[in-house]
């Protein structure tokens, strides 16, 4: 054989198993398909109800961005921050689920709670450190008269027990015990 032609003959050889080499592909792994919101949602209820409210809130927080439309995990997250005392976290939430449902009854009474549970600790932050006066005490004032009109009550926030078992009238005193509360108020009554 003569040398040119060798030389195609390698060089046809190499581009045809090089050309070969491409053709074969490897077996492409496929990747699980991504959970359902419902396998999201049973997963971060199980883990809230063992206790491990911060994994049942990153779970919530998976399925609503991998579910966009659905307000189911923004209202459990809203519950669970609300529960947790977490109140400004529990209205974003919140308000996430009235994006999604205007009307939705837990979104808003989670936002009007909380909203008045960081009201008051503002404000009886600011009244300890003598600041509520001028405007913010009128304003005060009158958002107050307006919640009690709305909740049909004459006081926003109860007294303690303790207050409360002070300011009632006394109860009568049961039979004999008026004769032995007079006998045991001065021992020496009866030697005068």
């Amino acid at each position: 054989m003569s040398r040119p032609f060798t030389c195609h003959f390698l060089a046809a050889v190499a581009c045809a198993l090089t050309l070969s080499a491409c053709s074969t592909t490897p077996a492409v792994k496929t990747a699980p398909p991504p959970p359902s919101l419902d396998e999201l949602m049973a997963k971060a209820t199980q883990a809230a109800g063992s206790g491990n409210n911060e994994a049942a809130l990153g779970l919530w927080k998976q399925a609503a961005d991998a579910f966009p439309a659905d307000k189911n995990p923004w209202a459990r997250m809203a519950q669970t921050r609300y529960e947790a005392g977490q109140y400004g976290d529990a209205i974003i939430n919140a308000q996430e689920v009235l994006v999604r449902d205007p009307a939705d009854k837990l979104a808003n009474s989670v936002i009007a709670i909380s909203g008045l549970r960081l009201s008051t600790r503002a404000l009886a932050d600011l009244s300890r450190q003598n600041n509520l006066s001028g405007p913010l005490r009128t304003e005060s004032q009158d958002l107050a008269k307006l919640l009690r009109e709305s909740l049909g009550e004459t006081v926003l926030v109860p007294a303690p027990a303790a207050a409360q078992a002070r300011d009632k009238p006394p109860r009568p005193p049961r039979r004999g015990a008026a004769k032995a509360a007079e006998s045991s108020a001065n021992p020496f009554d009866g030697l005068k």
